[in-house]
């Protein structure tokens, strides 16, 4: 049977691939349109799928200068920064441990830790509120940083504890031949031939601090003290009233450097899943 020429080939995968595409940058697209158009053009009857008017900035002045937005997203980036590093701070330590020391039931523990992720949020709820008002920390986004890591911490040690096992043993082994001691051969071995993990674990953490909703809502209560997630909701939809341009404009503010941001480290984040990387 004869092959296909590499250029048919190209355009059979991608032709199975466009209507894929065309789904997934549909919404992206639709919402950059909405931010950008009138009132007039976002309420006329019928669907449009392109300006009858000409574009205009107003959304975004609307989000810049009647609501918190600028604070909003300083309060995100401090809770999803602040989140990641006590996420891989006690994640990475505690899943090595696991993987390396033979502790009594590791096996049992790593799994243990796995299934707490896997407990409705909503179950927690009344215990961490009660912890976080007797540390005086209700109505502030510091709360959701003490909050957030009981949810990334037990799923991330498991996921490292998974590539911990998999880096072989012999490689930490003849570091130690070489003179390095067992922090030594943690930070010069092994952590660099765990990036991929490491880059996981950031992701996961980051995007559960950005997109999380529940405890948001009710520990930083405040305008000031709101996330993304909160702020946007509650001061752009007031009863039946959408401002729509608004709310466009903040998702795509937000949403587009998250997707640019993972997509520079989306080899990364392959590998550690699949234990290759992209060609």
């Amino acid at each position: 049977m004869a092959r296909r020429h590499p250029a048919v080939h190209h355009l059979i995968i991608y032709s199975a691939l466009l209507p894929f595409l065309v789904l997934a940058l549909f919404p992206v697209v639709w919402m950059a349109m909405t931010a950008f158009k009138h009132e007039r053009d976002l309420y006329t009857m019928g669907v449009s799928f392109w300006f009858n008017e000409p574009p205009t900035l107003k959304h975004f002045r609307l989000l810049f200068t009647q609501t918190w937005f600028g604070r909003w997203i300083v309060n995100t980036a401090k809770v999803s920064g602040a989140v990641v590093v006590i996420t891989l701070a006690t994640a990475v330590p505690a899943a090595y441990a696991l993987a390396r020391f033979r502790l009594p039931g590791a096996q049992q523990i790593g799994i243990a830790m796995f299934m707490t992720y896997l407990v409705p949020p909503i179950i927690l709820f009344v215990p961490l509120t009660y912890a976080v008002a007797m540390l005086g920390l209700l109505d502030s986004s510091w709360a959701l940083v003490l909050v957030y890591p009981t949810l990334t911490i037990p799923f991330c040690t498991w996921l490292m504890l998974g590539f911990f096992r998999a880096v072989p043993a012999e490689i930490e082994e003849a570091a130690w031949i070489d003179g390095c001691g067992l922090m030594a051969g943690l930070v010069r071995v092994v952590l660099p031939m765990s990036v991929p993990a490491i880059v996981t674990v950031a992701i996961f953490a980051f995007t559960l601090s950005m997109q999380e909703y529940l405890y948001a809502v009710v520990l930083s209560l405040p305008h000031t003290e709101k996330v993304i997630t909160v702020g946007l909701p509650t001061m752009l939809i007031r009863g039946d009233i959408f401002f729509w341009g608004a709310l466009m404009g903040g998702g795509l503010l937000v949403g587009v450097p998250v997707a640019l941001l993972f997509g520079a480290v989306l080899d990364r984040f392959i590998q550690a899943l699949t234990g290759h990387s992209r060609p």
